[in-house]
């Protein structure tokens, strides 16, 4: 009897081993069904903001990134995942991933992050067919990080961690609204954005690259070309433009712009209202539009509200980090991070 009940349990056991996980059905974004396991143990991010959601909610969960970190930028992440596999990034103008890869990658589910529309709706649908992967999309409006962390944190079965980042973003914004709602509109200032070494690439008005300066109450001149995404202009532009506030996405570009005559004219230039953007281990502003503008929140109100939003900034970051990326910054890294003199 004994050695039946044996051969009984053996069978058993490995029958379940054979039989599919159990599954359960959400909606995403888009409003698409999407069966994806009960428990989702590995991730694959379709572009870098979904990079950072996963990261920061569940680094163990991580497949690999959607673009390797550079050195710099290692020094600010987990020692687990500073090494993980690059696949590239599967939808969108810089689509590089190879199909073949991620199914190599074997993920149980993939995850974008970003503007919900049909267009990307189809291609979830169409990366879905080819790779029979479950593919969700969560929308990545900066207004709505705190909705986006919880439910991607139930997603990947991570809830207590979720919600307490999650009220983390609830609380920065509602400081944030409280913040500018003594400021009148005519006192907040006018801002260029620019992008790259020679500046001249900004985001236009709607664009989602814009859209945490537009949270924080500053005025994007780059308004006045029309509404888009991210855009060429011209120096002639910019000067006609006559930003209060220049913030640039690269330090070559400050150097530019206070050694170049050519920008001598703008009172922002005169006064030295030129400031370089953090950037690591993911940008400050956008690059990506992702979660990680979470911290940038902070350095605006600092940067262009000081009297309004008086509280030190290094706490705030060195807070940021620890809850985020899970880092403790050493002095030297929080000096790095805010520029030489900037962390007061």
């Amino acid at each position: 009897m004994l050695v039946l009940r044996k051969l009984v349990v053996f069978f058993a056991v490995t029958l379940l081993s054979f039989l599919p996980a159990a599954a359960r059905t959400i909606t995403d974004a888009a409003g698409r069904s999407v069966e994806i396991p009960d428990k989702v143990e590995r991730v694959l991010a379709a572009g870098p903001p979904a990079s950072v959601l996963v990261y920061v909610l569940a680094p163990e969960k991580l497949a690999g990134w959607v673009r390797e970190p550079k050195a710099e930028e290692k020094a600010f992440l987990l020692p687990s995942v500073r090494d993980l596999p690059t696949f590239g990034q599967l939808t969108g103008k810089g689509g590089t991933a190879n199909i073949e890869a991620v199914l190599a990658a074997k993920p149980d589910i993939i995850i974008d992050v970003g503007t919900v529309n049909p267009t990307y709706a189809s291609l979830a649908d169409k990366v879905q067919a080819q790779t029979g992967i479950p593919y969700v999309l969560i929308d990545g409006a900066f207004a709505k990080s705190g909705a986006m962390l919880r439910e991607t944190g139930a997603i990947l079965g991570v809830e207590a961690r979720a919600e307490t980042l999650a009220a983390y973003a609830d609380e920065t914004l509602a400081a944030l609204e409280k913040g500018l709602a003594g400021i009148p509109e005519d006192k907040r200032p006018s801002v260029y954005y620019g992008r790259g070494a020679e500046g001249l690439e900004t985001g236009l008005a709607g664009s989602i690259n814009m859209e945490l300066l537009e949270a924080a109450g500053a005025r994007n001149v780059a308004a006045a070309a029309g509404k888009g995404g991210l855009t060429q202009v011209s120096l002639e532009q910019i000067l006609s433009w006559k930003p209060d506030i220049i913030l640039a996405a690269s330090p070559k570009f400050v150097k530019a712009v206070k050694t170049d005559p050519l920008w001598a004219g703008l009172d922002a230039v005169k006064a030295g209202r030129i400031h370089a953007t953090p950037g690591l281990p993911f940008g400050w502003i956008d690059s990506p539009p992702g979660i990680n503008r979470l911290i940038g929140v902070s350095w605006l109100e600092h940067t262009l509200y000081p009297e309004v939003f008086p509280a030190p900034l290094d706490e705030k970051v060195r807070t940021f980090f620890k809850l985020f990326y899970q880092v403790d910054l050493s002095d030297a890294q929080l000096a790095t991070l805010l520029g030489k003199g900037a962390a007061k």
